[in-house]
């Protein structure tokens, strides 16, 4: 059968003379809607540029796409209350505005989340040394909104093909066999469904957060990123450790910045058993007091350890934070090493070597031999 396009759009004078009414308003309105958001977005910018709103950047880079998709709803539904549209202009028109509704819902939702992250993480400094209150908001706002913006976007997925009378029929014909594939899916999955869940889990218990020192597979660095499936550790050398979510779950590891930053350092240093250690006590004061990155809390120095060649000394301090910890550890190492080599070298440590000496005695039996 031969395709005749004159007969797929055969519509009579007076529809087609409303067919053109219904463009020519709805032209109208999208370009006055656009005219005032083009001049409230000039009034967006003088108020950027006072400084005195640093929240309306963000706000303005928000609503573009939802303005836009707002503007092309009003201006395509509001014709349709004065002008009557032929049926085969109608009904794509209305499975049109349809999906413009459902995609601007969610638009708005993204933005709204978005937004409101950006008006309450602005209060909070995660750079700073005490962070901790930052950090867990960071999370919790981080990890909620991936789950929030993949919730909204399955939902508007879902209703945007719920749209289409095919696409539905064939989606209740499905839910015949929902169950067995339910099964199926559900033991196929079950590895995947359960790191998703484990992200939920860390978005509410928080065994971690964003910034966090941590010990993972003998590696030691900061939690940079934590998602649904997968978390992202930053190594000390700059690599990038990436771990399921359900591995912070089910397997142990250290978090040194679980409740607080404060951390504390040793130095362990094997001296001679002739070491003085008042000496010692008193350097290593002198070296902690003449350094910034001691927080004046814990200053001590005691002997751990006796061993046959020499003692164990070890030298505990306190820093804000675990870098700060490991800089002071090699500055304080460094310092009580150089003076023991300077004032004690005798108290390095040594290996003592006792030998008899028994020619001594053999002068004085080879004379008594001696007639």
């Amino acid at each position: 059968m031969k395709f005749n396009i004159d007969q797929l759009f055969q519509i009579d004078e007076v529809k087609a003379k409303n067919a053109l009414e219904y463009l020519l308003y709805a032209a109208i309105i999208f370009g006055v809607l656009m005219l005032f958001y083009f001049l409230f977005n000039i009034y967006l910018k003088k108020l950027e540029g006072k400084g005195k709103y640093p929240y309306v950047s963000k706000l303005r880079k928000s609503l573009r796409a939802p303005v836009f998709l707002l503007a092309l709803f009003i201006s395509l539904i509001v014709p349709l209350q004065v002008v009557e549209l032929p049926d085969k202009i109608n009904s794509p028109l209305q499975i049109i505005l349809k999906l413009i509704l459902i995609g601007l819902s969610a638009w708005t939702a993204i933005r709204a989340i978005s937004l409101t992250k950006h008006l309450v993480l602005r209060k909070y400094d995660i750079t700073g040394k005490d962070n901790l209150k930052a950090r867990k908001v960071y999370t919790q706002f981080r990890v909620m909104e991936r789950i929030l913006i993949f919730i909204i976007v399955i939902v508007a997925l879902s209703l945007g093909l719920m749209t289409f009378e095919s696409i539905r029929k064939f989606g209740v014909s499905l839910i015949a066999s929902a169950g067995i594939a339910g099964i199926i899916l559900g033991f196929a999955a079950q590895k995947a469904l359960g790191t998703v869940l484990a992200g939920f889990q860390i978005a509410i218990t928080q065994p971690i957060r964003l910034e966090d020192v941590v010990i993972v597979e003998n590696e030691w660095g900061w939690i940079e990123e934590i998602n649904l499936t997968y978390v992202v550790v930053r190594i000390w050398d700059q690599r990038r450790l990436v771990l399921p979510t359900n591995y912070f779950i089910e397997k142990p590891f250290q978090n040194w910045t679980r409740t607080s930053a404060e951390i504390l350092g040793t130095v362990f240093i094997h001296t001679d058993y002739n070491v003085p250690f008042d000496a010692l006590r008193e350097e290593l004061t002198r070296l902690l007091e003449a350094s910034e990155l001691w927080d004046r809390r814990v200053n001590v120095l005691q002997v751990t350890d006796a061993k046959e060649r020499t003692v164990e000394i070890r030298a505990l301090m306190s820093a804000v934070d675990s870098p700060t910890a490991w800089d002071l550890r090699v500055y304080v190492r460094e310092g009580l090493i150089s003076f023991l080599q300077k004032n004690y070298p005798e108290s390095l440590p040594r290996t003592r070597v006792v030998m008899e000496d028994n020619l001594a005695s053999k002068p004085d039996r080879m004379l008594e031999n001696n007639p």
